[in-house]
């Protein structure tokens, strides 16, 4: 007859029935002793055991083998022995088995099989080496699924190429009597504006026949109408003007086609692509730029050649589920990011011509650019974390920072300036596009209008430079025309600063707001409905950015492995922010976080309901 314990039936008074001789003793062991168990020379049978409920029951484990009935006695916790027994169970508090019966075992601990048993396990090296779990989260989950940023990466790369092979640095030089990078940026930023206001007519560009046909049919055209206006001087200025009209369009439509191709994925991802695209594209320039004029030539038909069947392939790769829709609801302007990027723009543009005399620096694919892009790909394999946080608001430190070393260009020389001022224009230009991604995700809104309107700021780099020509000639001293412009630049990045420092990161709205309609699909209802509620979650439960960002894929049914791959995070690294994010909302479940979704559309829907009947009342009370 097994020893009861008075928690388990006994009163405390009662002394535990005695065991058949038969039968082998098996007495308790205990976590830590009282100050009255009894020593091993008092295992009596007649032996009571106060305070019984931190004992538990140990006796012969059926899963324990033969051999093991030899061992000696075990200790427990605290250096005090236990009695002789067979086999006996560490002691637990009973608490952790509620549902186990007197007579049994605590339940076995096992290792899971997933974990190797090796004693050097995490040590081995070389063919079939065994990582340890930091490496397998550091190192394994960087690298792995890159492979598909090979048609992203050329996509765009060979796009921003041929861009400063013809007009931004040209290699073919064009006899005409004007810059036709000016006419350029304004047929970029005007196309961009006409597309943005005809997207609902147009969007998505990727599902349409006739953008990538008239996309490379444009850049051909500008192609072979620079390599013309740089052999014939009589045609020299139409032909330059013509070229720079249809590549304005021909690389805006590719631009567009492109975020179109980006917006399925995770923002992490997607500034992995746009970073690496701008890194490629710099090696890509220089080796143009030292080839001969037949290679040359060739050169600047392939590039848009490569260009446009990548990113068409590119779009294809996207699950159709998450790709760009037809339907979007109606929204305000989101112009705080436009205006930031558009100060920011003609604080470049006041010192454009000074940075243009700088080798290596500039917006375009110089190595300004490299050092950004290629800093971001490092920091982001290499880095255990990427805080975006902290990221967005750095190039605001760079500009500052270029700014005000103009006036010491004869300590520090003007590379120092031109590279800082470079290199904040570029993070600036990286992180704005990153923030437009989001708020297209998040509001369920075509990228295209955004991307199309925010295209009207690179006119601001054009008027910045006008109005630095105009001072040049006005008859101030070299010296007070410096000062003037370092003053109106630092004056113009502090106004953009406060722009960005009256949102608390990237995940506010940023000036949007969705405004109600009445012809708005179900599927994009749903997807307004999902946004708004995981920003109320976000912003009640205190969400960090990585969780509302897991949180808003689990919203839209993502699976784990997919949210692993699309984040680059491990399989535990990903539990762990979920149990945070159960924690925080107060869920138990996947099955009761969705169900929050289902109550805000029902709560939608009601909502629907009493404004219709609100609406019909008054109605009736006007009849």
């Amino acid at each position: 007859m097994p020893i009861a314990c008075p928690s388990r039936g006994f009163s405390p008074s009662e002394t535990p029935p005695v065991p058949s001789s038969a039968a082998p003793t098996t007495p308790w062991t205990s976590r830590a002793f009282p100050s009255a168990a009894p020593s091993p020379r008092d295992s009596s049978p007649d032996a009571t055991w106060p305070d019984c409920k931190l004992f538990e029951r140990a006796g012969p484990s059926p899963l324990a083998p033969p051999s093991l009935a030899r061992l000696p006695a075990r200790f427990a916790r605290g250096g005090r022995p236990c009695a002789q027994a067979p086999f006996s169970f560490r002691a637990r508090p009973l608490a952790r088995f509620p549902n186990r019966q007197p007579d049994q075992h605590p339940p076995r601990e096992t290792v899971p099989a997933s974990i190797p048993r090796s004693p050097n396990r995490g040590k081995t090296r070389g063919k079939g080496a065994i990582l340890s779990s930091g490496e397998r989260g550091r190192g394994m989950r960087r690298v792995d699924h890159l492979e598909q940023m090979i048609p992203y990466m050329f996509a765009h790369g060979c796009a921003r190429a041929w861009l400063i092979l013809l007009f931004a640095d040209p290699a073919v030089a064009p006899l005409s009597p004007f810059d036709p990078h000016v006419p350029f940026d304004y047929s970029f930023a005007l196309a961009g504006i006409g597309i943005a206001l005809a997207a609902r007519r147009v969007a998505p560009l990727q599902e349409s026949r006739w953008a990538k046909p008239f996309a490379l049919t444009l850049c051909i055209v500008a192609s072979v109408c620079m390599l013309a206006a740089s052999r014939s001087l009589e045609l020299a200025a139409p032909l330059a003007l013509a070229g720079a009209v249809a590549g304005g369009a021909g690389f805006l439509l590719i631009v567009l086609l492109n975020a179109e191709a980006l917006v399925p994925l995770s923002l992490m991802r997607i500034l992995l692509y746009q970073a690496a695209s701008m890194l490629v594209a710099v090696p890509l320039t220089y080796l143009c730029q030292g080839l001969g004029q037949p290679q040359l030539a060739l050169a600047l038909f392939a590039l848009p050649a490569i260009a446009v069947p990548c990113v068409s392939f590119a779009y294809r790769t996207t699950p159709e589920a998450e790709r760009p829709r037809s339907t979007w609801p109606r929204f305000t302007f989101p112009w705080k990011p436009i205006l930031l990027f558009a100060l920011y723009s003609f604080a470049y543009g006041l010192r454009e011509q000074q940075l243009l005399s700088v080798d290596g620096a500039g917006m375009h694919s110089s190595l300004s650019t490299a050092i950004v892009s290629g800093s971001l790909v490092a920091a982001f394999l290499l880095a255990r974390r990427l805080p975006l946080s902290a990221l967005y608001r750095s190039p605001v430190l760079l500009m500052v920072c270029g700014f005000l070393l103009v006036p010491m260009e004869g300590l520090v020389g003007r590379a120092a300036s031109g590279y800082l001022i470079s290199m904040g224009y570029t993070l600036m230009g990286l992180l704005l596009g990153l923030l437009l991604y989001d708020l297209a995700k998040r509001m369920g809104i075509a990228i295209v209008v955004l991307m199309g309107a925010e295209k009207m700021t690179y006119l601001f780099v054009v008027w910045g430079g006008d109005c630095a020509s105009l001072l040049a000639t006005s008859p101030l001293p070299t010296q007070t025309q410096d000062v003037a412009l370092m003053a109106a630049a630092v004056m113009l990045v502090l106004a953009g600063t406060l722009i960005l420092l009256s949102e608390k990161d990237l995940a506010s709205r940023w000036g949007i707001r969705l405004i109600e309609t009445d012809d708005l699909s179900e599927e994009g209802r749903r997807v307004e409905l999902v946004a708004a509620r995981c920003d109320e979650i976000a912003r009640q439960c205190r969400l960090s950015p990585r969780e509302d960002e897991i949180l808003r894929l689990l919203a839209q049914g993502t699976s784990n492995q997919t949210i692993e791959r699309e984040l680059f995070i491990a399989n535990g690294t990903l539990k762990a922010h979920i149990q945070h994010i159960y924690a925080k909302i107060g869920v138990h479940s996947r099955k009761e976080l969705l169900a929050l979704f289902e109550d805000a559309g029902a709560l939608e829907a009601s909502s629907d309901e009493k404004r219709s009947g609100a609406k019909i009342g008054e109605r009736a009370q006007d009849v």
